[in-house]
């Protein structure tokens, strides 16, 4: 069982950036696939960015290809997403997910954080 923290959301203008965190409790951080996920008020939810265990390995969704960076730090037990050249269309709750048995493309997660909301002005 992980339980998953976020934080680090905010307000920016567009053009600007903005780095969010997940922290995880429990055991074994090292083991779970880690993912981002966004949801825009009315809009389902979208898979952005997943990262391996090790962190050699990542997935962006093509909306976010090239403006955001998923990285970790298992000794921090800790998954952040680098935002940069924001839109106002990446205005939404932002959350972070684990799971043991995921690939990067896709999959069921087990864990989810609570989210933390990132608004870009435009």
């Amino acid at each position: 069982q992980v339980q998953l923290v976020e934080s680090g959301g905010g307000l920016v203008q567009a053009g600007g950036s903005l780095s969010v965190s997940c922290a995880a409790s429990g055991r074994f951080f090292s083991s779970y696939v880690m993912g981002w996920f966004r949801q825009a008020p009315g809009k389902e939810r979208e898979y952005v960015a997943a990262i391996s265990r090790s962190g050699g390995s990542t997935y962006y969704a093509d909306s976010v290809k090239g403006r955001f960076t998923i990285s970790r730090d298992n000794a921090k037990n800790t998954v952040y997403l680098q935002m940069n050249s924001l839109k106002p269309e990446d205005t939404a709750v932002y959350y972070c997910a684990a799971s043991t048995t995921v690939t990067l493309v896709g999959g069921t997660y087990d864990y989810w954080g609570q989210g933390t909301q990132v608004t870009v002005s435009s």
